[in-house]
């Protein structure tokens, strides 16, 4: 076994047999029922703005966070957990989850699963995203202002179309169709949803309230879930504590963390349970042997104190690294579908 692959712990060591049978069961229904609760939240929040202007602030907040909800359930769908039928289970992450928040669900899986294959060690796509912590907390500042700006989410995507484009030389029939190719699917999701919004006689709702949420709070609480994911954890060699697990509240459930996302050591433990299951395999965990040793903190606050730890005489820029931009920039290799997926 090479070196840089994560260490694991086997199924049987966590789960008895029966319990692991149960759990591991993809739910067509409930699944379908996870991506239709997203898009209500989403449909009546901009019914709600429409209804009563003032509460466009708590719109842009529901919305992003089931924007990242909907980037969560294909996350699902790139470990094939989502839906039973795996043919519709890509159709549906794609049509209703990826592209619609201009990500792409199977560049996400090839790169993601390198992600569970090396966590936390050298090859880990992911680790320039906890590796720089702990940050200060004027650092943190400044990300905040970034991404609640829309300073964070216009330079990703900016990147993101710069990429499709290829290379600058080309001539443009070849960088438009390049750019077909790469997010092709991705426009025509958004064009629907704009023709819809048209269509229901509330055409701002496609740049008030899909792309302005998209650009800012999705970006904060995106950057959150990073944080509390993998940042300051306390052993990057021990499966149970190189990955972090926060229990938290309805309000932090409604705006932050959707659809469980936040038992993010149970995923990696057992990464091919859908996520309506992780809430289950928390209880059974927290009731066994391994409790003890499990990175487990009680709300983000107290994962971005921890975060933010180092002493303000410490305060520096920090690194790039918004994947489509580390690719553009070349600051980093990135591969293709890292820099692609979008989330």
């Amino acid at each position: 076994m090479s070196a840089s692959l994560a260490p694991r712990i086997p199924a049987r060591h966590l789960l008895t047999a029966d319990q692991l049978s149960r759990l591991r069961r993809r739910v067509t229904w409930k699944g379908l029922a996870l991506v239709a609760h997203a898009w209500v939240v989403i449909l009546g929040s901009v019914a709600l703005v429409a209804w009563q202007p003032l509460a466009f602030p708590l719109a842009v907040m529901l919305i992003g966070s089931r924007q990242l909800g909907l980037a969560i359930l294909m996350h699902d769908a790139a470990h094939g957990a989502l839906l039973r039928d795996p043919v519709w289970n890509l159709r549906v992450a794609q049509w209703f989850c990826a592209w619609p928040i201009l990500a792409d669900t199977e560049s996400y899986r090839r790169y993601h699963l390198r992600h569970h294959a090396h966590t936390q060690q050298a090859e880990d796509p992911d680790l320039v995203l906890s590796a720089p912590f702990p940050i200060t907390r004027a650092s943190y500042r400044r990300k905040f202002w970034r991404d609640i700006t829309g300073q964070t989410g216009f330079q990703q995507r900016r990147a993101q179309i710069l990429n499709a484009l290829g290379d600058p030389s080309w001539k443009w029939p070849r960088r438009i169709g390049h750019l077909r190719v790469k997010l092709g699917p991705q426009i025509a999701a958004n064009a629907v949803l704009f023709a819809g919004f048209a269509a229901a006689g509330v055409w701002w709702a496609y740049p008030l309230l899909w792309v302005l949420p998209l650009l800012t709070w999705f970006m904060v609480i995106t950057r959150i879930r990073n944080i509390a994911e993998h940042a300051v954890v306390p052993d990057d060699a021990d499966p149970l504590r190189n990955t972090r697990t926060t229990r938290v509240g309805w309000i932090e459930r409604v705006f932050v963390a959707p659809y469980f996302v936040n038992y993010h050591l149970e995923h990696h433990l057992l990464f091919y349970l859908p996520c309506h299951a992780l809430p289950a395999v928390h209880r059974i965990l927290m009731a066994g042997p391994h409790a003890a040793r499990m990175e487990v903190r009680d709300g983000y606050r107290a994962v971005m104190r921890m975060a933010c730890a180092k002493p303000d005489a410490g305060d520096a820029r920090g690194a790039l690294v918004s994947n489509a931009r580390r690719r553009r920039t070349g600051t980093d290799r990135v591969a293709e579908d890292q820099a692609g997926a979008g989330f």
